[in-house]
């Protein structure tokens, strides 16, 4: 979704990689000007060389790059440069937001930390993401983070080793929390007059991402353990089943009613009213069994007859995609954008997926 909401708003973005610059796009998505600062002497953000092996390793550019760099001014420069840096606070001056992943000493060290900035302008908002907390220099990449946050711990099958998730989730995660404080800190800025510094680590914000899982241990004392896509909770709720098509689907029954409706459509009312599997807290106990007895009775059928009769029959199913496939329907076509970045035609997904209606 492209909009002119935040036409006229002036954002510098500092920060590399994904967390920070995905900030800087949801806001050129809406409307900004962003003009993204790369380090000349580095040859710019480190994810412009990231390259998949199928690329064209001639280009300045990488998919990865180009996944939250879209609609931005860049602007190669070496803050270690006094006229470089003369060129930035030129620009912080007339700037609505700055958007940094520096550690506390490089920013100072630069110049480019708030209490600098802020003098040049008091309206200005900070934006900083780091690591493991504004304090501490330890280097920090999501796959660490995925690692020390715990969801490296309960992701992957019981047999395979602790697994990190394919995509760099605790960077978009920090990328959401820092957009919410922003956006905290322009309502108080609309009251008062006033900027602020708001910042997130990628740590915090894993850890405020574990929800049930984090309850389940301090309120149960259970620790999640990998479980492959099964649910702690729900049976069967993630289990995984091959139709008689060879395609795999997911369920996510919620609910005794919807276990019911499922069954309805094997002609096994029975297994409804078999006392293992009569409510949600006995599945849950049986759920191997259960899995069994779903194995096979799916495994009768394509997967179209079965999504079919569930979508009509609101029943939480869907069918396992790879990313061709997930790409050939509407709602994704929907969400890609295109863009010619230095002589490159690229496409990446919108960073946004909620809809505004004043």
């Amino acid at each position: 979704m492209q909009t002119s909401f935040f036409e006229g708003f002036k954002v510098i973005e500092l920060a590399s990689v994904l967390a920070g610059p995905a900030v800087g796009m949801f806001f050129a998505e809406m409307g900004a000007t962003v003009t993204k600062i790369e380090n000349k002497q580095a040859g710019g953000d480190i994810t412009r060389g990231w390259r998949l092996e199928n690329e064209n390793q001639e280009a300045s550019i990488s998919a990865y790059y180009c996944a939250v760099n879209y609609q931005k001014n860049v602007v190669f420069l070496d803050l270690k440069q006094q006229d470089d840096r003369a060129l930035v606070y030129e620009m912080v001056q007339e700037a609505d937001l700055v958007i940094a992943n520096f550690k506390k000493s490089s920013a100072r060290a630069l110049g480019m930390d708030y209490e600098q900035l802020s003098t040049l302008n008091p309206r200005l908002i900070y934006a900083n993401i780091s690591g493991f907390g504004e304090h501490n220099p330890r280097v920090a990449f999501d796959v660490v983070l995925q690692a020390e946050s715990g969801f490296m711990y309960m992701n992957g099958q019981s047999t395979s080793p602790p697994t990190k998730m394919p995509v760099a989730l605790i960077d978009i995660l920090a990328a959401h929390q820092l957009k919410e404080a922003i956006l905290i800190a322009l309502l108080q800025r609309s009251k008062h007059q006033k900027g602020a510094y708001v910042s997130v680590s990628l740590l915090d914000a894993a850890i405020a991402s574990l929800a049930n899982q984090a309850t389940n241990w301090l309120m149960a004392g259970q620790i999640p353990v990998q479980r492959g896509s099964e649910h702690p909770n729900i049976a069967p709720y993630g289990d995984l089943f091959e139709t008689a098509d060879g395609k795999w689907i997911v369920l996510a029954i919620g609910s005794d009613k919807q276990f019911q409706k499922l069954c309805a459509f094997f002609g096994r009312k029975n297994l409804c009213s078999d006392t293992r599997f009569k409510n949600n807290t006995n599945r849950v106990q049986h759920r191997q069994p259960l899995y069994d007895e779903l194995c096979y009775l799916i495994k009768q059928v394509d997967a179209h007859e079965l999504l079919q009769y569930c979508h009509q029959q609101l029943i939480p199913l869907g069918q396992v995609r790879n990313m061709q496939e997930v790409f050939e329907t509407k709602a994704a076509q929907n969400l890609v954008l295109t863009e010619q970045i230095e002589g490159v035609l690229t496409r990446r997904v919108s960073t946004i997926a909620f809809r505004f209606r004043d």
